[in-house]
């Protein structure tokens, strides 16, 4: 039971768990699974597979939810872990750095020639939805419940044709290390989020946001600044 330690206004505060725990290597079987796997099946068959265990609450379907991720995966480190109802499209475009944590429901969703890389120690919210057209989250990051990363939209011209017949622009998506992003974000095409910033609950963020900076609403502005090394940046 994490113990009190002080408390500021309402609520408490508690010591942070999942970001300063001890991360210990994965066993060697399951490198030895994961190779296995590839071995044994194709890719779109191994996708399949994936189904199989991808609700499952057990030991053997957390297993094969990591032994299959691993087995597609560009990159898959150490001490994921992937919660139930947790999904992919195109994991082979995806890099996954050691200790993530991708949450019930989430999806990571890579795209045919596009690149993904999920730095260590990031959380990733249940139902969450990444789009890995061009996506990089920087190390110690935390995505809440539901926030939406958009890769790409359509341009809408010319106005006389169905917008989802116009054409697509895509852009890359950046989001600094030690960040911290709101339950219910909706993170815009060609967003860059500075590091150790944090963006409030249900904002949308069209525009850049810069490093140690705090901004909320929709459109997301900045509203103040954090401290670094002891000074307002």
């Amino acid at each position: 039971m994490a113990k009190r330690v002080a408390s500021r206004g309402p609520g408490r505060i508690v010591p942070a768990v999942y970001a300063r725990g001890h991360l210990d290597p994965d066993p060697p079987f399951e490198r030895g699974l994961s190779a296995h796997l590839l071995r044994a099946y194709e890719p779109p068959a191994l996708a399949e597979l994936y189904v199989r265990f991808r609700d499952g609450e057990g030991v053997l379907d957390a297993l094969m939810r990591r032994g299959i991720w691993r087995a597609l995966a560009r990159r898959f480190g150490d001490g994921v872990t992937v919660r139930p109802g947790a999904g992919f499209r195109h994991p082979e475009t995806t890099a996954i750095g050691d200790g993530v944590y991708i949450g019930d429901g989430a999806l990571v969703h890579g795209r045919v020639g596009g690149r993904c890389r999920i730095g260590a120690r990031t959380w990733i919210g249940p139902g969450c939805f990444l789009d890995a057209r061009d996506l990089v989250i920087g190390a110690g990051v935390g995505l809440g419940p539901g926030v939406r990363i958009i890769g790409s939209a359509h341009t809408a011209e010319p106005a006389g044709v169905a917008v989802i017949a116009t054409d697509l622009r895509i852009a890359p998506v950046r989001i600094g290390e030690g960040s911290d992003i709101g339950a219910g974000t909706v993170i815009l095409p060609g967003v860059r989020i500075g590091r150790h910033s944090i963006v409030g609950a249900g904002a949308v963020v069209a525009t850049d946001i810069s490093a140690y900076a705090v901004a909320a609403g929709v459109p997301a502005r900045v509203i103040r600044r954090r401290k670094q090394a002891g000074r307002s940046e």
